[in-house]
């Protein structure tokens, strides 16, 4: 069986389509036709700022204006990371020919000045961070440099992609907890697991690519299990984040978003289909919704409590 359509990597729409170049190369290299990463990086990391305990509302809110800002300049810089490291294999795989490192519209050298301006912007978001951050900024930065490689040398890159996309989690319970205790660590492990699941059904759209050059993701692992595979994934994501509202002490207004969000995650796991590439994509970019009924129940959880 085969994907049933072959689609692009890019939207090009709007104010983006209407850039010069190359400005508007840059903004595809940033991503900024796709803000589903922004969000899905973000929101883990307002998860872990309300079921921190100790802070203030003023804080709290504080800290989710820099964790938007500072996700949208570190999911960019990431981004120009990966496409820097796969320039040559996004060039061989539909989805991904049209990128601008991969189709020659930016030069390396372009590539890693756009990095530099990124990076010297999370270094300023960063610094307006309690101390605490800054100790687990190198980590979180050695894991958006290792996470390019790791299609090359594991069948789990998208598990090596939760640690990575699902560092705002413990990053945020720190800024506002000032520490990172077993239940920031926990939320984390649920994060690591809800990404590997919404990654692996992002990647059955690249399965016959991947398969045809030799590259190795979870999602040709699991082509076969693709459901119970899912679910498995979103069910232990769910009983992490039940946990940890539990050892928070969250407020009852928690749980009818968090309910929610499981009927939702649940029913994507059940209807998934690793042999139809726009129905896949549709399911992964379901997740910032779900994601964002997390956080309100986190929010709600908290405030309410």
């Amino acid at each position: 069986m085969t994907n049933s359509s072959v689609h692009t990597d890019i939207h090009l729409a709007g104010r983006i389509a209407r850039l010069p170049e190359p400005w508007r190369s840059y903004a595809l290299l940033a991503r900024l036709d796709r803000p589903v990463g922004t969000w899905l990086l973000l929101l883990p990391g307002i998860w872990g700022i309300f079921l921190a305990t100790g802070a203030s509302l003023q804080t709290r809110l504080i800290d989710t204006l820099l964790f938007a800002i500072g996700s949208l300049v570190m999911r960019s810089a990431g981004c120009v990371v990966n496409d820097i490291w796969d320039r040559d294999i996004d060039a061989r795989v539909a989805r991904t020919a049209g990128r601008p490192l991969a189709s020659g519209a930016l030069s390396l050298r372009q590539g890693f000045y756009l990095l530099a301006i990124l990076l010297a912007c999370g270094l300023g978001i960063l610094l307006c961070l309690p101390p605490i951050c800054w100790a687990l900024a190198p980590l979180a930065l050695f894991l958006v440099a290792l996470y390019p490689a790791a299609k090359r040398v594991t069948w789990w890159p998208q598990l090596v992609m939760g640690f990575t996309f699902g560092f705002g989690a413990p990053m945020g319970y720190a800024a506002c907890a000032n520490g990172l205790d077993g239940n920031g660590i926990l939320l984390y492990g649920g994060v690591i697991l809800w990404q590997l699941g919404f990654d692996t059904i992002y990647g059955f759209q690249d399965m016959e690519d991947d398969a045809r050059i030799g590259v190795r993701s979870t999602s040709r692992l699991m082509e076969t299990q693709a459901r119970p595979f899912i679910a498995a994934c979103y069910s232990l994501m769910l009983l992490a984040l039940g946990l940890t509202a539990i050892h928070a002490h969250l407020g009852w207004l928690f749980w009818p978003f968090f309910s929610i969000a499981s009927v939702l995650l649940l029913n994507q796991a059940r209807i998934v289909n690793p042999y139809n590439a726009p129905a896949c994509l549709k399911e992964f970019r379901r997740n910032v919704p779900i994601g964002m009924l997390l956080a309100a129940a986190f929010i709600a959880g908290r405030i309410f409590g």
